[in-house]
């Protein structure tokens, strides 16, 4: 299942700015003067990723789709799916887990699965999966600061093109009725970056952080789970290990079969 919300929150505040502007008696033509665009959104884009190498850059429209249709971590599911395994494991023994990790979609816990299945010790099995949460860690705190930065830049560049566009309107002071369109056109990149900055590239790095840490919080659940299961630990305990994660109202989501 995808989360798509802030793609409905953008869009959703997007449309109030509009509605507001035309109940004012504004033209919404006036907005999407080429020039204000190209230095906000242009000018935002390549100051933001000058400070990050060419790779990181790549990855932009794969966090644009993360952001706008991330992956919705169901805690309660992963807990099934260990309690499932833990039962397994007591019944069959943990090489049993061999067999089952070739079936699981998630690629964590088939790792994880596969290491207690060649008798990896706990210590071991910690080491390897902390190890690849905290490279998970590293790169999705590199894409929110991404969309950060933008957040930052966007207003400067917004208020540099208002200054160009009063340059220009200082330059053409001996045409008086000139004036008001001109300088009503400078002001439209302030209004650009501000609005790019608050509605746009925060928005999107904060979704970011919140899919991390949501992502983040279900991988130290089935690092706990498959430690517990590797200990010969009974399906109830693996659970009951795996909720404390959880607030106490989303524990206890389904019925569970006892190993």
């Amino acid at each position: 299942m995808k989360d798509n919300w802030t793609t409905i929150g953008i869009g959703g505040a997007l449309t109030c700015v509009l509605l507001s502007f035309v109940m004012d008696g504004g033209n919404p033509a006036v907005l999407l003067k080429p020039a204000p665009l190209i230095l906000v959104f242009g000018g935002t884009f390549f100051a933001g990723t000058a400070g990050y190498m060419k790779s990181d850059v790549k990855s932009f429209s794969k966090l644009l789709k993360v952001a706008t249709q991330a992956s919705v971590f169901d805690a309660e599911i992963t807990i099934q799916e260990l309690s499932r395994l833990a039962g397994i494991a007591k019944r069959k023994g943990v090489l049993e887990l061999e067999k089952e990790a070739k079936n699981l979609d998630d690629p964590f816990i088939r790792r994880a699965c596969e290491l207690a299945a060649d008798g990896t010790s706990s210590d071991e099995i910690r080491e390897v999966l902390e190890a690849e949460v905290d490279g998970i860690e590293s790169r999705h705190q590199m894409g929110a600061k991404l969309f950060a930065d933008f957040g930052g830049f966007a207003p400067t560049l917004g208020i540099i093109g208002t200054v160009v566009g009063l340059v220009h309107v200082l330059g053409n002071l001996s045409d008086p009725s000139s004036l008001g369109p001109a300088i009503a056109s400078a002001f439209t990149a302030t209004l650009w970056g501000v609005l790019s900055a608050n509605l746009i590239w925060l928005p999107i790095s904060n979704k970011l952080k919140r899919s991390h840490h949501l992502e983040i919080e279900v991988k130290h659940m089935v690092i706990e789970g498959m430690l517990s299961l590797q200990s010969g630990a009974t399906s109830r305990v693996v659970r009951t290990k795996m909720e404390a994660f959880l607030a106490p109202e989303m524990r206890g989501a389904s019925e569970e079969v006892a190993a």
